[in-house]
């Protein structure tokens, strides 16, 4: 079998293995944004080092600003070397100067609620086995190889972002690239960091030797940490949850006093991690900053997108290993993982007189649309003329913004229905699935508002996929595979 590796043609048989950054190489990206001495450090000088990519367009772009309001960022890793690599750094990296490949093999979504008090980073990974527009079903880490090939970087996130967007339903509002140098660079200026291993591991692939319990690892050695998928159960999948491992780790070290309170080594940082990445020029990171400035370690959540298994399939007479992502879990998954939007939840839910619904049929009863339309007639709410939609497991509320009130009138009335946030409707829309949920009028509870009195944005949780990834909140002396 091959591992299949995109760079940028399409099912290219790799010469070797590529180094690849995984999602962990942001982790101080992410710390430095929630320290209060960033924003007493020079902030001309910081911004001044950071790289622009045009990678949110007009189609992609969130639909209003996104102060006070919740944001997703794409933070993507890639093992792409600086023209300006030395032989030393190349060296010290365990690689040579072959120009790197423009594959993201690290791509995690950052989603921080308005208040900024908690965060979730959301995987996803590099073989999902995915439609990319223009180009078919592939594996996610070959969208921007793709886009880039004729357009560059700009084109290659601005594809990757499309494709991201369409299989999970989020937004993505600001985007952050950072090469496997910068990875490198940044932890090295943070200083070695402590890990514990519940087993002993001796990979040659990724050159990490370390024994069982506590280690302390300089830059190389976490490289090597974050790198390793040979000997892991899971392999790639496995690697991940290493990954988040690493992250919390990491901002643990970052948030401390050793490093807030200790001006040269903070600077040495922040140099570090303002010349190894690269951000949309719509990325207020003052104003992220002060955001998060209530977030700390324990409050950072990862979690990985829904699966249904890693086969190995036939493509063009090549087994291909991919992973198998489960779309028809996915909102659900989103639901339970990031929650309703800070707009919603803290909606007070409107008058039923006061709210009109369309209704549309994704599931696999005739007539179901116009029923649920009657019911709701005769509720109170107002209606609009059913239809069809294409079909779907989950039964969605989708709301416009500044429609919050009005979708959490409705959504009293449909118990378990999971309520998103949509740029492609214009009113409220209750979109029926296969889940065979309808419109229930509240048995007891109910006030004015049509509300039962409880948040049903995400109320009965549909069932979980196969390998639909636990979140985690790693505790500090931890130990991982």
């Amino acid at each position: 079998m091959i591992e299949q590796q995109i760079d940028p043609p399409r099912r290219r048989r790799p010469s070797r293995a590529r180094l690849a950054l995984r999602w962990s190489a942001i982790i101080v990206v992410i710390a430095v944004l929630v320290t209060g001495g960033y924003v007493v450090y020079n902030y001309q000088r910081f911004t001044a080092g950071i790289s622009h990519i045009d990678a949110i367009t007009h189609s992609n772009a969130p639909a209003t600003d996104a102060d006070g309001t919740d944001q997703n960022i794409l933070l993507v890793g890639d093992d792409h070397r600086p023209a300006n690599a030395t032989a030393e750094q190349l060296a010290q990296l365990g690689t040579e100067d072959d120009g790197g490949a423009t594959n993201t093999d690290t791509m995690m979504v950052l989603h921080i609620p308005a208040d900024g008090s908690t965060a979730t980073l959301i995987s996803f990974p590099r073989d999902s086995w995915v439609d990319i527009p223009g180009y078919g079903m592939n594996k996610l880490n070959a969208a921007f190889a793709y886009g880039s090939q004729d357009g560059g970087d700009a084109a290659g996130a601005q594809l990757l972002i499309q494709t991201i967007q369409n299989m999970s339903g989020l937004t993505i509002d600001h985007f952050v690239r950072v090469s496997m140098l910068g990875f490198y660079n940044i932890v090295e200026a943070l200083g070695p960091v402590q890990v514990c291993l519940n087993e002993a591991v001796n990979d040659p692939y990724s050159t990490l030797n370390l024994p069982a319990g506590v280690s302390t690892l300089n830059a190389q050695q976490a490289l090597a940490f974050v790198r390793q998928r040979k000997g892991l159960t899971n392999g790639d999948l496995d690697r991940q949850v290493r990954q988040q491992y690493f992250l919390t780790t990491e901002a643990r070290q970052m948030l401390s006093a050793g490093t807030l309170l200790n001006p040269v080594k903070l600077q040495n940082v922040l140099d570090a991690v303002s010349s190894s990445i690269e951000t949309d020029p719509g990325l207020d990171i003052l104003g992220l900053a002060v955001q998060l400035r209530g977030l700390n370690a324990n409050k950072i959540t990862t979690a990985t997108i829904p699966i249904t298994g890693t086969p190995t399939i036939d493509v063009d007479g090549d087994e291909v290993d991919i992973v198998e992502v489960d779309t028809a879990a996915m909102p659900g998954f989103i639901a339970r993982v990031i929650g309703p939007p800070s707009a919603y939840a803290n909606a007070k839910a409107a008058p039923v007189d006061a709210v009109t619904v369309t209704v549309l049929n994704g599931g696999e009863t005739d007539g179901a649309a116009a029923a649920a339309t009657s019911t709701l007639s005769g509720l109170g709410f107002g209606t609009g003329t059913a239809g069809s939609a294409d079909n779907r497991v989950t039964t969605t509320i989708e709301y416009p913004k500044g429609m919050e009130a009005q979708a959490k009138a409705l959504a009293a009335f449909v118990p378990g229905a999971i309520v998103d946030l949509s740029t492609t409707v214009s009113g409220v829309t209750l979109i029926l699935g296969t889940d065979g949920l309808t419109v229930t009028p509240p048995s007891t509870g109910t006030d004015e508002g049509g509300s039962s009195g409880s948040d049903s944005s995400s109320a009965a949780e549909p069932p979980a996929s196969a390998q639909d990834s636990p979140a985690h909140n790693f505790a500090a002396g931890s130990c991982i595979n």
